[in-house]
């Protein structure tokens, strides 16, 4: 079992970045496959990015590659998520989870979600 408590939300205007980070604990965090999704108000969850346990490898949803990066750090168990070139559009609820399922992309996939952190976007 693993905890989760993602930090780094806020509100920032177009074009800005933020560091997202999400702090594991219990486990073995070095072995789990992670990833990060977000929710905007009245949709559904929706994949952001995934990493390997060794961070060797990771994944994005079209609609954030090229400016969003995933990577962490298995000696602090910790994730994160550099977003840069924020649009209106980002605005949600970022959650990190731990991979369970065979897919990164499926919120079915994921179980040990943490709280999720805001983050709004102003044009």
């Amino acid at each position: 079992q693993v905890h989760l408590v993602e930090s780094g939300g806020g509100l920032v205007q177009a074009g800005d970045s933020l560091r997202l980070s999400c702090a594991a604990s219990g486990g073995t965090f070095s072995s789990y496959n992670m990833g990060w999704f977000r929710q905007a108000p009245g949709k559904e969850r929706a994949f952001v990015g995934g990493i390997s346990s060794s961070g060797g490898s990771t994944y994005y949803a079209g609609s954030v590659k090229g400016r969003f990066t995933i990577s962490r750090d298995n000696a602090k168990n910790a994730l994160y998520l550099q977003m840069n070139s924020l649009k209106p559009e980002d605005t949600a609820v970022y959650y990190c989870a731990r991979r369970i399922g065979a897919t990164y992309y499926r919120p079915s996939d994921y179980a040990y979600w943490g709280q999720g952190t805001r983050v709004t976007v102003s044009s």
